[in-house]
Formats: C-alpha cells, sequence, structure tokens
C-alpha cells in the first residue's frame, strides 16, 4: 500500500501546531476524531511531548496511519482506533482534549451532531475540543473560495458542505462547550476551540 499524502496537512501542520501548543497546555490526553492520513498525528506528537496522542478514523483509513506512524514513530503516539462518532460507547474514553480536523464539512449533518455530542459527553469540565476547517459566518462564507468548495462539496453530496459557525456554537452549547477562541489560519481556514464548563 501507499502510504497517503495530503498536500494541505503540510501546508497546515505548522500554523495548527502553534494553536494547539497554546490551547492543549495543560491537556495530557488528546483523542484526534478523523485522523486522516496521519500526517498531522506524526508532526503534533513530537511537539506536544507532555501529552498522549490518539488517533482514530474509520476502518479504511487505519492502514495509511499506521504507515506514517511506523516511518516517523513517536513514543507519545498510539496507534489507530476504529471510531464511528455515531456509536453509543467511543472506544477511546478518557481524554481531557479532541482535536478534529476537515471533518465537520465532510460528515453528514448528523453525524457532526453525533460528533459534538459524544465530545460533550466524554470531556471533562475544563476539557477543550479544537476543530480546523472552513466555516461561514451567519450564512455567509468568508472567501470566494470557500463558497466555490462549499459548492463543489455538495455536487459531491448534498449532505456535505462547508459549516456555519452559528449552528456548530448551537451544538455545542447544547453540551456545555463554551467558545474560548475563533482563530483565522492561512487558506481561509480556521480553529475554533471550545471549553466543557
Amino acid at each position: 500500500m501507499e502510504k497517503p499524502f495530503s498536500q494541505a496537512c503540510e501546508n497546515n501542520k505548522d500554523p495548527i501546531l502553534s494553536v494547539l501548543k497554546r490551547v492543549f497546555a495543560r491537556a495530557r490526553r488528546v483523542l484526534e476524531i478523523g485522523s486522516g492520513t496521519g500526517q498531522h498525528s506524526v508532526h503534533f506528537a513530537p511537539n506536544l511531548a507532555h501529552l498522549e496522542w490518539y488517533t482514530s478514523d474509520l476502518t479504511e483509513n487505519l492502514a495509511g496511519i499506521r504507515l506514517w506512524m511506523e516511518e516517523q514513530p513517536s513514543e507519545n503516539l498510539f496507534p489507530p482506533t476504529v471510531l464511528d462518532v455515531n456509536a453509543s460507547d467511543w472506544p477511546i474514553e478518557d481524554f481531557d482534549a479532541v482535536f478534529s480536523a476537515n471533518t465537520a464539512h465532510i460528515m453528514h449533518w448528523p453525524d457532526v451532531e453525533s460528533m459534538f455530542r459524544g465530545v460533550a459527553r466524554y470531556l471533562p469540565t475544563g476539557g477543550r475540543f479544537a476543530l480546523y476547517g472552513p466555516f461561514s459566518y451567519h450564512g455567509v462564507h468568508t472567501s470566494e473560495s470557500n463558497a466555490r468548495f462549499d459548492l463543489s462539496l455538495r455536487a459531491r453530496d448534498p449532505r456535505m458542505g462547508v459549516r456555519d459557525f452559528d449552528a456548530l456554537d448551537e451544538l455545542a452549547e447544547v453540551g456545555s462547550l463554551v467558545l474560548l477562541e475563533d482563530n483565522e489560519m492561512p487558506a481561509n481556514n480556521r480553529i475554533l476551540v471550545w471549553e466543557k464548563r
């Protein structure tokens, strides 16, 4: 099997890391939802040596994540686990931070709702959820490129699409997650950070 590669991951890994170093400074165990190619995990874990990084994704993506880990092992990086956000019980429960990148616009909306419910259920008080990706605000895209991206997603699958911040924040509030930061990132992306209260 050829190792999967995402140029976007290469481009955004350092800007994302700069935010995670700050917002996960007190974290001890991080669950990454939707680890994708695995590129983010092998970069973040050794640069956040104070914590344990747990990867997860759907079954079909685990082999690619393992290939990255074999090439760039780290003592605090753990093998990928199958995680379906809709499952009644998540396989990794004891975590105090969650990171997810470029998942909300690919997931169908009920899956996004399930992700937020699960994060809110398992995060302890003071735990943080960092979500990276493109978002619209009050129904308006932040750039022409994001608007085109949204159209391309919906053409591929009408249930996909760039998610609106207000809708996501409503899901967060239901789970006692309070917005802590909204960080502007390169290429018209953001990192939204909520804290469990």
